[in-house]
């Protein structure tokens, strides 16, 4: 069983910064792929990032060269640095994870934090 807990989310001007994260519980964390997702309101639930057991990241496009995914298992945790923000960033975010390997999916991962809330305005 993994548990996984948000934070870092909040209320930023469109060109600013926040870095979110994601702590997981149980010892096989550097065994998982963790993948970040956001969902806006009427939309369905989104890939943003991934990184998986190697440190290996995956983006979408979207955010590619704005956002940075990295994890420390040293602390059971993985981050998502979000820069250049834009008011279409909004939506709350999920970190999700699965075993070893990124999926673009949301149906492939099978353990799911409860979201932090990202507001971006113009």
């Amino acid at each position: 069983q993994v548990q996984l807990v948000e934070s870092g989310g909040g209320l930023v001007q469109a060109g600013g910064s926040l870095r979110l994260s994601c702590a997981a519980s149980g010892r096989t964390f550097s065994t998982y792929a963790m993948g970040w997702f956001c969902q806006a309101p009427g939309k369905e639930r989104e890939f943003v990032a991934g990184i998986d057991w190697s440190g290996s990241p995956t983006y979408s496009d979207s955010v590619k060269g704005r956002f940075t995914i990295s994890r420390y298992n040293a602390k059971n945790t993985v981050y998502l640095q979000m820069n250049s923000l834009k008011p279409e960033d909004t939506a709350v975010y999920y970190c999700a994870s699965r075993p070893l390997v990124v999926a673009t999916s949301p149906a492939d991962y099978g353990y799911w934090g409860q979201g932090t809330q990202v507001t971006v305005t113009s």
